[in-house]
């Protein structure tokens, strides 16, 4: 039997979740229930969880999903036609909220000057969900300066976007004769491969298209301070 407060908040995720697909933030359960502290929303949360209502998305920050609802929750139509009640709601494919935190793998790091070895080893790195679209990611920490006026600073962590294909003027990580990788402008030049950085330093480096992959697209950008 859940308390009166168990039953509001969880009343209130699902109206939530039905209407946008987004579980609500804590903020917003606080205002919602008029509690005083986010304390106390994380107390309720834990208790609807320990009854198995509802769970904890991995890897996702304050991302909710319901397992089932308490028999005086009824759908409007359930409730005109006198249907009984459906305890475990239908699945749904939840986007990411926009506070979410996702890991994404962290393979080394890459150039954005001349060529290194890339993609050695693997750990994880916590990025905002807002920072990513659609697709498999991952991250590689910058080295070096050839990409700085593109805002790309060396100990940045690019986003990477999975994709073996681009386009002219997209930011692409191309791995070069199956052993180095770099961060750069991809662009056909007749019958060669030109990746142009960002930096006029810097030269623009040209391959033979057997020689250049697309290991993915830069999808963002992360900097520590």
């Amino acid at each position: 039997m859940l308390t009166r407060k168990q039953h509001e908040l969880l009343c209130f995720i699902n109206d939530r979740l039905s209407e946008t697909g987004v579980s609500p933030s804590f903020e917003e359960m606080k205002e919602a229930l008029d509690l005083k502290s986010k304390s106390g929303v994380h107390r309720l949360i834990s208790a609807l969880e320990e009854r198995n209502f509802i769970r904890r998305l991995p890897n996702r920050a304050r991302a909710l999903e319901i397992l089932r609802l308490p028999d005086a929750i009824k759908t409007p139509v359930q409730a005109a036609e006198g249907k009984p009640n459906i305890q475990t709601p239908p699945s749904r494919v939840m986007p990411p909220a926009a506070n979410d935190i996702l890991e994404v793998p962290l393979h080394g790091r890459i150039a954005a000057g001349m060529p290194i070895e890339a993609l050695e080893g693997q750990t994880s790195l916590s990025v905002p969900a807002a920072l990513l679209g659609p697709g498999e990611h991952y991250a590689l920490e910058v080295a070096g300066d050839s990409m700085v006026e593109a805002g790309i600073l060396d100990g940045d962590y690019a986003l990477v976007r999975k994709v073996d294909t681009a386009r002219d003027g997209e930011i692409v990580v191309a791995l070069i004769d199956d052993s180095e990788a770099t961060l750069k402008y991809f662009r056909h030049e007749g019958s060669m491969i030109r990746l142009d950085p960002a930096n006029r330093s810097y030269d623009p480096q040209r391959y033979r298209p057997g020689q250049v992959r697309i290991q993915g697209k830069l999808a963002g950008l992360l900097r520590r301070y």
